[in-house]
């Protein structure tokens, strides 16, 4: 998954600590918990455990083969491990939609991500936010080079040396 999906679930979960300050509704909970599953977050973060193990693998098997043979089989049967985290993740990312539109925004959201649009637009969302940020990188570089000279003649007019 991109950066860009971690970002907002990092920032999703950060949003948690002040949505626990006023608890949703029931009924906004279940309707958080419709769009969650709707936007299909849960499939989301299953595909990032590969990721997090692949990265564990070598912290853990200091190349040692016993090691690794062990790790594998261990995380072969990775959902079992992971459930938890994922109910949670699901639990909490629920209660900050819960706590940020009221029901009838969440029901509203869940029907365009229901809709073949919704659906286009989340499977797209990683490629378009990879896009996004080379386009920023890109136009930010050229904005700070275009900036460093502008500024850089404007303080030699006055004077300064450069």
């Amino acid at each position: 998954m991109s950066r860009g999906w971690l970002t907002i679930a990092g920032a999703l979960l950060f949003l948690t600590c002040s949505a626990a300050a006023q608890a949703p509704s029931p009924e906004a909970m279940s309707a958080a918990r419709k769009l969650v599953a709707t936007m299909k977050t849960t499939e989301q973060y299953r595909a990032l455990l590969p990721q997090l193990l692949l990265k564990l693998r070598p912290v853990l098997a200091q190349d040692r083969p016993e090691i690794e043979r062990d790790f594998d089989a261990m995380t072969a049967a990775s959902s079992d491990i992971y459930a938890p985290f994922v109910d949670q993740m699901i639990e909490q990312i629920a209660t900050v939609y819960a706590g940020t539109f009221n029901v009838d925004e969440l029901r509203q959201i869940e029907a365009f991500y229901a809709q073949p649009a919704g659906r286009k637009l989340l499977e797209k969302s990683d490629a378009l936010a990879q896009a996004s940020a080379q386009i920023t990188q890109d136009v930010s570089r050229k904005a700070a080079d275009e900036l460093k000279q502008r500024l850089t003649e404007a303080l030699r007019q006055k004077g300064h040396k450069l």
